[in-house]
């Protein structure tokens, strides 16, 4: 089932901010807090700064009516720079690949493809855009199909 969840980037502050959202909302992380030195090593990247290894790769929190807020550390040293306005998307997560695309296509037009559509080594299908009026978007779609 298609679902839509909110994403927001910490400059190393994703765990405070999300102990914090757990003691508000209650609940549990799904799937616990994944960390940077979970990531296999990427071909043509650097290795990773001992620094950042116990940051938060991703994190998942039910809040209200089935809406999730998901978070990851962004860090100058791995090239983000997190300010007030860029640090929030719109997670979408269609069922198809083709709806995906569709979906990608049509939000990047006028605007600009942070990244491309790509497998990930997580399995999903992954991409990020900021459409023509500067929303944020991120798509993961997890079907092959």
């Amino acid at each position: 089932m298609a679902k839509v969840s909110t994403y927001l980037n910490f400059p190393r502050t994703t765990e405070e901010a999300f102990t914090f959202y757990k003691s508000v909302f209650g609940g549990e992380f799904m799937g616990g807090i994944n960390r940077f030195a979970d990531v296999p090593p990427q071909e043509g990247n650097p290795p990773m700064a001992e620094a950042d290894k116990n940051l938060v790769m991703h994190v998942a929190l039910p809040i209200l009516g089935g809406h999730v807020l998901m978070g990851t550390d962004a860090p100058e040293s791995m090239g983000f720079t997190v300010k007030q306005g860029n640090n929030v998307y719109i997670n979408l997560e269609p069922d198809t690949r083709a709806e995906t695309e569709r979906l990608f296509k049509a939000l990047s037009e006028g605007g600009r493809v942070e990244m491309a559509l790509q497998e990930m080594f997580w399995g999903g299908y992954f991409g990020s855009c900021t459409d023509r009026y500067g929303v944020q978007w991120m798509f993961n779609c997890d079907s092959k199909a």
